[in-house]
């Protein structure tokens, strides 16, 4: 935990958004994305993990993230290759905005997904207050099928009670267990009480190794 304390306590960086697969970044760092639903709580974690107020935009309007957003961490010097890469996905599932741009952003995620090569492993945010829906399993599914390993990560933690979440927890980790490319190990996280932060990101330095 030491060692990915110092790294996000290090430079953390906005780089470019990408509207298209055309505007990637180079593929020279490992990259870890970030997917969820519109209303996860995505960007707050984003925040509260890199401890930086506004690095990611959150909005009280789901569906606001319409790019692939990406962030270096670790840079060393201007210009430099950064130890890896965050991004941040559009959300899905509740995005107020029409039905076409919606598709747009679904076809960009999930050919980012399929086909980044320095793509080391996807984190799959799940809110704690509902656990998996549908929306959920669609993203699973395409994960297993293009061999992505991702983690499952339960978010906003601090929002229900503790036997709330040990329900959910048990009932999230059986079902990862039914997923090929689903890491064993669930992430339980709150951003507004910095619990979990530590080992996310532990895990996040152990996925680039």
């Amino acid at each position: 935990m030491e060692p990915a304390r110092k790294l996000f306590a290090g430079p953390v960086s906005f780089l470019k958004s990408a509207p298209g697969l055309q505007h990637l970044p180079e593929p020279d760092a490992p990259e870890i994305a970030f997917a969820g639903r519109s209303n996860v709580g995505k960007s707050s974690l984003l925040n509260r993990l890199t401890n930086r107020v506004g690095l990611a935009r959150t909005s009280n309007t789901p569906g606001r993230t319409q790019e692939l957003n990406f962030f270096d961490v670790g840079a060393t010097e201007e210009g430099g290759v950064p130890t890896l890469r965050l991004v941040d996905m559009p959300g899905y599932g509740f995005a107020k905005a029409p039905k076409d741009i919606v598709r747009k952003w679904r076809f960009l995620v999930n050919d980012y997904l399929r086909g980044r090569v320095v793509l080391r492993r996807a984190l799959v945010l799940i809110d704690s207050r509902h656990g998996i829906k549908d929306v959920d399993r669609e993203i699973m599914d395409m994960l297993d099928k293009a061999a992505v390993t991702y983690h499952l990560v339960l978010t906003k933690a601090d929002k229900i009670k503790a036997s709330e979440l040990a329900a959910v927890t048990e009932q999230t980790e059986a079902e990862a267990r039914k997923h090929v490319a689903a890491h064993p190990r669930l992430l339980v996280t709150s951003s507004e009480k910095d619990f979990g932060m530590a080992e996310l990101r532990a895990a996040i330095l152990d996925a680039i190794r």
